[in-house]
């Protein structure tokens, strides 16, 4: 699918349609499917490929999307391009379903089942361009409201019990709004839940007494649940819980509150942090240790409130009479829970595929006879079971699995039918995004992994014995595959053979020493679209070969991969999958607020329960270091500017002395919040921060690397190429590729050459268009056994490469989703061409943009003598506000102090903290020397004038 197909939403209602009618699968023996639900449990690599299949396009009626899945799920698609839908309600008659949604400052979506379209939505985007975005997606008639708060909690809204009030969870409260007959919403009024501590209330779920004259809210960022006078709309009652509360329930007169975060901290526990509270906590693998639903007495609200312990982290939860079903969202288990003792009768394994028992992701529950139906988020699935309705300790009976679209986040039972509301939908394939990157490149429009899109699905409950069939679509869909690389078992001398990627996880690889290089932000066509070997746009092309010299000589020597996919929408979903081979529920389903946490490396409840990608490397018996890569602790000095960093690095660069790195003023002290990570991290390197340049980054790596050598796995921070920092983004990402050249250089000219492979990355492709797809990544595969001089286009993507570097250190896959991954293969040859990478010099000048000039000049390129003078020159001047725009240039000089570029002495460096409209025009008005109005724009806005921003907006991508 190109730029020039049919709307995606309406090409796939069109496919669909055949699939509801027929009941089509994708073809898979039963035989196979079989043996993989019930055979052993050692991992295994899915033979199952995908080819050159590309993200976006249809294939046998399903479509190929990033995460190393297939979608093709059963009964009728409704699209909807206006962002990600987070949590959703349906209303007491029926009739509409509500979501709360995200990424497209669109922050409520109302669907009319019965018509089966979207009719209503809320959100602060601007009146007239949620008219023309609805359009164009061919719901010209929905209504709007405009709201100014853009904040969405962590579950869905409520209803009131009459349905003519619908009660939406925001950070610091709820919203109360009027809910018309026609599905439209009314001017909403504010229930505020006070901020203590600093802490915000970040309201999850709600529910009503039984008489409705109460609103019981769990406000999650305080570990609290306030009851609130549904008139009056005061609280009247707050009751302490367990960490980080979910859902509620009543039975009766009592309350069951789902807490993700478990039982308080008690003395001589382990913890670790979350959003200001200690968390028990497993220090190594860097996950919580407990999980509670909390009972609360409301009739007798001063009765202690007593926990019920089931597994790591409940989060929804489903009432059938008295049993309460309770997702352990992070223990991919269901806790039944029998409400008249108070006692967990049972405990559901939702694990189907046999060969790893981590990832699933239980994220809702419902019902229908005695069919218990529960979404797995993380396998685009929902599990059927049978039930004993009558005792709750009768064993659930597994019948099979039904296909949905990506990450079923609810699903409930509405009229007879099953309705799924998927979070991502078909994913990044809504209206194309423009993105202007200022000096040296022109606007590129093209897909943009903030072109989100989410989906409902709705479907009869098949037989049970046609669910069975869709259990091999589920299979197939996943790549779940009874054919498997095995574990290698014992030693078998010397006749294992030893190749550059191993068959089997522990036989030995030629390759000993592998290094992760984590870039930030960039497309596949954005850097390498003028590359002809590969299928690029050149029009995209904005860090083209003058800008990223060292990248295209590498693609060129080493291989060009043109069909690799980042998976996450940004940052904090980046570096989880990376460092995870996963984004766990947590992080996923708090998208839409991102207050209590973004990047997860300091949030212990974003960590899946089986640990990080070191600690699968030490499993194995391998050694790993850490060079800033997930962490933020810096330690900075409070007068270090990017300008020492550079002309430091500079200096060193050429021959000066190496100690002057490590000098008080510059030196830094890096730390994670994660211990066993912290281990292996030098403090000297630098984590996320803009005001430190990658070719700091890379002479500290390298002083680290002449005197200790390689640790098995390398991971490795640059994030220039983030932009937004002190150079414009042109001289930013020269900045970082000539830090990539250099680093590849240095291992290639050393020893341990002959037995290494370096794995060049983004985190997420977030700020690039692609022709192809937004997750398409400019990844880079370099070793003396990668295919040299070849453009590789089979499928593969972060999940492909974290697999890739288990299997070449002996490790066991963190999760399913790299349990069925197949490792790069067609990456590699057995044969090794050790010619060393000689570096080129960068062609875009690194002070480009720098306002204040470095005590060691800008950078001349090598210019001496006049030349350089008049490249100070024209740099100077290009640094000087006109007057008529120093007052907004002043405005916007305030605006980014406050959007965490660099760290403090009481703050880190954060990515992606800014809004992405205000972050365009920053970066448009500095590389345009305030000279010229965003494209589109009237005149060049102050930060509190952009048309359809809050003003004061700082939210994480909600572009």
């Amino acid at each position: 699918m190109n730029s020039k197909s049919p709307r995606p939403w309406q090409s796939s209602l069109r496919h669909l349609s055949s699939v509801a009618k027929g009941h089509r699968i994708l073809t898979v023996t039963a035989a196979g499917c079989a043996l993989a639900l019930l055979g052993g449990g050692i991992a295994t690599a899915s033979t199952l490929a995908f080819g050159n299949q590309q993200v976006g396009t249809q294939y046998n009626g399903g479509e190929q999307i990033a995460s190393n899945q297939m979608l093709q799920p059963i009964g009728d698609r409704l699209m909807t391009p206006f962002g990600k839908l987070m949590g959703s309600v349906v209303s007491p008659n029926g009739r509409y379903l509500v979501g709360t949604s995200a990424d497209r400052s669109v922050d409520l979506q109302v669907f009319d089942l019965s018509t089966y379209k979207p009719v209503a939505a809320a959100g602060t985007r601007s009146v007239a361009s949620f008219a023309t975005a609805a359009t164009n997606a061919g719901y010209g008639n929905m209504a709007y409201l405009k709201i100014s708060d853009g904040t969405v909690g962590q579950e869905g809204p409520v209803f009131s019990a009459d349905g003519k009030f619908l009660f939406a969870p925001v950070a610091t409260g709820i919203v109360r709004y009027p809910f018309n007959a026609d599905g439209s919403l009314g001017a909403g009024t504010t229930i505020s839940i006070p901020t203590t501590g600093g802490l915000q209330s970040l309201t999850a779920g709600m529910a009503f007494s039984a008489d409705g004259s109460t609103l019981y809210a769990a406000v999650n960022g305080q570990n609290t649940v306030v009851a609130i006078d549904a008139a009056a709309g005061t609280i009247t009652k707050t009751f302490a819980v367990g960490i980080a509360p979910r859902q509620l329930k009543f039975v009766g007169n009592t309350l069951y509150v789902s807490n993700e975060g478990g039982r308080r901290a008690v003395a001589g526990d382990p913890t670790m942090g979350s959003y200001g509270t200690q968390v028990p906590a497993d220090t190594t693998l860097g996950t919580t240790t407990t999980g509670t639903v909390s009972v609360i007495d409301t009739a007798n609200p001063s009765t202690p409130v007593s926990s019920i312990p089931v597994q790591l982290h409940p989060t929804a939860m489903y009432l059938d009479g008295t049993t309460l079903y309770v997702a352990n969202t992070n223990s991919d288990t269901l806790s039944v829970i029998d409400t008249k003792t108070g006692t967990v009768r049972q405990t559901i394994a939702t694990q189907p595929w046999a060969s790893s028992k981590t990832g699933y992701e239980p994220t809702a529950i419902t019902m229908q006879g005695d069919h218990l139906l529960v979404s797995l988020g993380r396998a685009n699935a929902i599990a059927v079971y049978k039930i004993d309705r009558k005792d709750p300790r009768d064993p659930a009976s597994y019948i099979g699995l039904l296909p949905t679209d990506y990450f079923p986040q609810n699903v409930s039972t509405v009229n007879g039918q099953i309705v799924v509301t998927n979070t991502r939908g078909i994913d990044a394939r809504g209206p194309a995004i423009t993105y202007n990157k200022g000096e040296g490149t022109v606007p590129a429009t093209g897909h943009g992994t903030h072109s989100t899109t989410a989906s409902l699905t709705r479907f009869t409950l098949p037989s049970d014995q046609k669910i069975q069939k869709y259990t091999a679509a589920v299979f197939t869909q996943n790549g779940w595959d009874a054919s498997s690389v095995l574990q290698a078992h014992g030693s078998q001398g010397d006749n294992r053979p030893v190749e550059a990627i191993p068959k089997r996880i522990g036989d030995p690889s030629a390759i000993k020493h592998v290094f992760l290089l984590v870039k930030e932000n960039r497309s596949y066509d954005q850097l390498y679209g003028d590359m002809k070997q590969g299928n690029g746009d050149p029009s995209l092309a904005q860090f083209g070969q003058k800008v990223t010299p060292n990248q295209h000589a590498l693609a060129t020597q080493f291989g060009l991969y043109d069909n690799i996919y980042d998976i996450g929408t940004n940052s904090a979903e980046g570096h989880n999958w990376l460092m995870q081979g996963d984004n766990p529920a947590y992080t996923e389903t708090s998208a839409g607020e991102y207050t209590r946490s973004y990047d997860t490396e300091e949030d212990v409840l974003g960590h899946q329960r089986s640990g990080f990608l070191w600690n699968s490397i030490q499993s194995a018996g391998k050694t790993a270091r850490n060079f800033g890569e997930f962490e933020y602790g810096e330690g900075k000095s409070a007068d270090a500017t990017w300008q020492k960093y550079y002309c430091t690095a500079k200096d060193v660069m050429a021959g000066g002395d190496a100690a002057q790195l490590f000098s008080p003023s510059l030196q830094l002290h890096a730390s994670s919040a994660i211990p066993s990570l912290n281990a292996i991290t030098d403090p000297n390197a630098a984590p996320f921060d803009l005001a430190i340049p990658d070719i700091y980054r890379y002479q500290t790596w390298k002083q680290d690397f002449k005197k200790n050598g390689p640790a098995n796995l390398n991971m490795v921070w640059l994030s220039s190429d983030h932009t937004g920092g002190t150079a414009d983004p042109e001289a930013q990402v020269a900045d970082n590729d000539l830090a990539v050249g250099k680093i590849v250089d240095e291992i290639s000219h050393s020893p341990y050459w002959k037995d290494s492979a370096i794995f060049v990355a983004e985190d997420d492709t977030q700020d690039g268009a692609d022709h192809v797809d937004g997750h398409r990544a400019p990844i880079q595969v370099i070793s003396p056994y990668a295919v040299h001089g070849k453009t590789v286009s089979t499928f593969y993507s972060q999940i492909s490469l974290v697999r890739t570097i288990e299997q070449i250190l002996g490790a066991q896959p963190l999760n399913q989703k790299l349990a069925a991954a197949t490792p790069m293969t067609e990456a590699f040859t057995n044969k090794a061409d050790l010619t060393p990478y000689n570096s080129v010099l960068n062609q875009v000048p690194l002070t480009e943009g720098v306002v204040t000039a470095p005590d060691c000049g800008y950078d001349t390129l090598g210019a001496t003598g006049a030349a350089a003078e008049a490249v100070n020159a024209a740099a100077a001047k290009a640094a000087v506000i006109p007057p008529a725009e120093k007052t907004v240039a002043a405005q916007w000089q305030k605006w980014s102090e406050k959007q965490r570029f660099t760290g403090t002495a009481r703050q880190d460096a954060v990515p992606d903290f800014n809004n992405p409209e205000l972050m365009n025009r920053w970066t448009w008005y500095q590389t345009k020397h305030w000279t010229s109005p965003y494209p589109g724009d009237a005149k060049i806005y102050g930060p509190d004038e952009v048309p359809g921003i809050p003003a004061g907006s700082t939210s994480h991508n909600d572009g």
